[in-house]
């Protein structure tokens, strides 16, 4: 019988400490017969294989660095602002995309080829996928740093649609509220004038003013001017004024404001009361023992003794405004008639700006034009240059009296002509409250209180 051929015995090493034992043909038929059992392992040895792949199985040195997070996820960087932090989310954001759509390409792909995944494990010097250089990384926080903020935050009304005006009175505002605010034409030419006139009137100031109302003649408006341009600027601004009566003739500037009755049932508390104590007022608490309210309108009432009235220095007067100045944006004096008694200088010292009462008369005029003369020929020129001459019509004067003439020998030599029709409510030298006032003429004291403003300003 004739012997077959016998394939030579193949040996298979393994390294065992520092030993060389050879493997039985007993081991590599169990190593073939386990891989007959496991055809998927066997077909990518064969693969590796024949790509001439070296690998050996063992594991790749992994550094410490790259054990603390997983090699896909990058190391989330140290924002310093919020602008910063913004835009590594939306580069992170941006990178996440990237790679969605890379995979989902080479998802189809592979769906299109069937090819079996390939196994690759990254050696130790490869970097973690995902991983940010140091350079880059640096680079993406400085441009971060540098980068605008969105416009949502520094222009939030751009997100917003501008709201019309709603209009009030008038043809427009019964439409308005006839149609429940679908029917809006805005406001009307005349509520834009005077909306424009309350925001003259409520800016807002930095430090405190002092208006100083005065004229040569008496009769002609002057204190009724001081209270209801008084009233009007507590009824617009957010800070109340202060209405103090400089008047040495026993002025009349409280009750004009709160009513002979009132004032009377009141403590009798003076300018020369509160001269008395000045050193004593240290909070706006105690300086109101002091005050009368009309509203939002805080007084201080002049000395209504003859004897003392006219007793009031400008050094006194000075000290009274640097208390109230402390506590009052805005303050309106009462000067009563002429430019020479005691107080008038520390008055023009103190004041910011003038109001000039004058009255539909010729002597009215002719005064008015004196005081702005006197003002400016001792050293008060700025004033009267920059004075508002209010032109009260108190007694509707007669017909030969040529109102435009007046108003043009006195405008030209002012800052401002503003003339007050004429009211009983400031005629009959009684109260002065602004609801019985006619929309004329409240109108005229808003036309003088935002002029006041606008010399502060």
């Amino acid at each position: 019988m004739k012997q077959s051929k016998r394939e030579p015995q193949r040996t298979t090493l393994r390294v065992l400490g520092d030993k060389t034992m050879p493997d039985s043909v007993d081991n590599e038929a169990s190593a073939a017969a386990s891989n007959e059992g496991q055809p998927e392992l066997r077909r990518r040895r064969d693969r590796r294989r024949e790509e001439g792949d070296a690998w050996t199985g063992t594991m790749p040195i992994i550094t410490p660095n790259d054990s603390d997070a997983p090699a896909s996820t990058p190391a989330p960087l140290q924002s310093r602002s919020w602008a910063e932090a913004a835009a590594a989310a939306d580069a992170s954001a941006g990178a996440v995309a990237d790679r969605t759509e890379t995979g989902r390409e080479d998802s189809t792909i592979g769906d299109a080829s069937r090819e079996e995944p390939r196994l690759e494990i990254p050696t130790a010097a490869a970097p973690a996928s995902g991983a940010v250089p140091p350079a880059a990384a640096r680079a993406g926080r400085a441009a971060a740093a540098s980068a605008p903020i969105s416009d949502f935050i520094s222009s939030p009304g751009s997100f917003v649609r501008e709201q019309k005006p709603r209009p009030i009175g008038g043809f427009r505002g019964m439409l308005y509220r006839l149609t429940g605010g679908a029917w809006n034409l805005g406001p009307s030419a005349k509520q834009r004038e005077e909306d424009e006139l309350a925001r003259r009137i409520s800016r807002q100031l930095q430090g405190s003013y002092n208006t100083a109302v005065l004229s040569l003649k008496g009769g002609i408006g002057k204190t009724s001017t001081t209270v209801g341009v008084g009233l009007t600027l507590a009824e617009f601004r957010g800070d109340p004024p202060c209405a103090i009566d400089a008047n040495p003739d026993s002025g009349d500037l409280v009750e004009r404001a709160l009513g002979e009755g009132i004032y009377q049932k009141a403590t009798p508390r003076t300018i020369t009361d509160l001269l008395k104590n000045v050193d004593n007022v240290d909070s706006l608490t105690a300086l109101a023992r002091y005050m009368h309210h009309a509203g939002r309108l805080h007084l201080i009432a002049g000395e209504q003794d003859p004897e003392v009235s006219d007793s009031l220095t400008a050094q006194e007067y000075l000290r009274i405004r640097q208390l109230i100045s402390g506590y009052y944006s805005i303050a309106l004096t009462d000067c009563g008639t002429g430019v020479t008694h005691n107080a008038m200088s520390g008055i023009l010292q103190s004041a910011d700006n003038l109001i000039i009462a004058a009255g539909y008369a010729v002597s009215g005029a002719k005064r008015a034009r004196s005081t702005l003369q006197w003002l400016a020929s001792h050293g008060y020129e700025e004033l009267a240059r920059n004075a508002i001459v209010v032109i009260t019509d108190k007694d509707e004067v007669s017909s030969r009296v040529d109102k435009d003439a007046i108003e043009d020998h006195l405008s030209g030599i002012c800052r401002q002509l503003i003339a007050v029709p004429h009211d009983r409510g400031v005629a009959d030298g009684d109260l002065v409250t602004l609801d019985v006032l006619r929309p004329d003429t409240r109108r005229a004291y808003k036309e003088i209180a935002a002029a006041i403003v606008d010399g502060y300003v």
